[in-house]
């Protein structure tokens, strides 16, 4: 127990007999239950496990690849069948150091959070060690799943350190949420429909000789899909279908007169090349919508901010 809350560790590990061990052996003595869910691996990873002499061991061997969002949402549901207030993801890797675990789950049980997830981006010394693509491709992916997600106030959305309260888990569509490196992405965009609070807390990582799964150049299409689709689900559903807001009024009016004041600009231009000249009306029957829907689309924007950090 943590603070009068049961906490499981889920452990999601595919090929990493070498520090899988290492991660189980050094869960703190406050952790209930360590779910550690091999995703059919090829080597040894169960074996690893499996030697670990520790009763709060538990290991859920998938047959098929289900992907890293596979295996987390597996070891989730398991959480909840063992009663666990709060589900902690640490990754078989060894990056996430369990000292810092409690600072993941003070937020959450002092009623602040729902959810928090670790931000390695919180200092001048945070990024030594990291890769510079990958610095670059987490900066570019925080802003995006930022607007997706409507978390603006949360960065660093791949990393996977997360913990989540049972009350945000059981009301999540975990059979709707992706599986495989977006997974991190999707949820977040799924949280924020059900309005789950949830805070950033300050932890770095810890870079050893472990070999990242992680192929940027093939992920990072796949992940921009999925906040484009999430963005625009999410939209619907928390801003128009639960509650018609002024946040759905601004946006879709604003995307309205948006459309409108682009296509009589070039409907225009296109029209009044050469000799001919464009009234004054005619002009401003392109401007003023235009600008117009970038004032709703900004306000939208606002609003969304102060509603996403609460």
């Amino acid at each position: 127990m943590y603070r009068d809350l049961s906490v499981a560790v889920v452990v999601p590990a595919h090929n990493e007999e070498r520090l899988v061990g290492k991660v189980v052996s050094t869960v703190p003595d406050f952790v209930d239950h360590t779910i550690v869910v091999d995703d059919a691996s090829a080597d040894g990873t169960s074996e690893a496990v499996l030697a670990v002499n520790d009763d709060r061991v538990e290991l859920i061997r998938l047959v098929e690849n289900q992907g890293v969002g596979g295996a987390i949402l597996t070891g989730h549901q398991r959480a909840l069948e063992l009663g666990a207030d709060v589900a902690v993801v640490m990754a078989g890797d060894a990056q996430m150091d369990p000292e810092f675990l409690p600072s993941l789950l003070d937020p959450i049980a002092d009623g602040v959070a729902g959810y928090t997830k670790a931000n390695r981006f919180y200092g001048p010394g945070s990024f030594a060690g990291m890769p510079r693509h990958r610095i670059f491709g987490n900066i570019v992916l925080s802003f995006f799943t930022k607007a997706a997600s409507g978390y603006w106030n949360l960065f660093d959305p791949q990393n996977g350190y997360t913990a989540v309260h049972r009350s945000a888990l059981e009301r999540l569509p975990r059979e709707r949420i992706a599986k495989r490196y977006e997974f991190e992405n999707d949820m977040l965009i799924q949280l924020n429909i059900l309005r789950v609070p949830a805070r950033d807390v300050p932890i770095p990582a810890s870079y050893g000789d472990e070999i990242s799964g992680m192929r940027l150049t093939r992920v990072a299409p796949r992940i921009m899909r999925q906040l484009w689709r999430g963005f625009w689900h999410r939209m619907v559903w928390k801003y128009v279908l639960q509650s018609f807001s002024a946040v759905a009024l601004m946006f879709f009016t604003g995307l309205a007169c948006l459309a409108f004041g682009t296509a009589v600009g070039v409907f225009t231009v296109v029209n009044t090349l050469g000799t001919p000249e464009a009234s004054a009306g005619t002009v401003i029957l392109a401007v003023a919508p235009f600008l117009t829907g970038i004032h709703f689309l900004v306000s939208a924007m606002f609003l969304d901010i102060q509603e996403g950090s609460r």
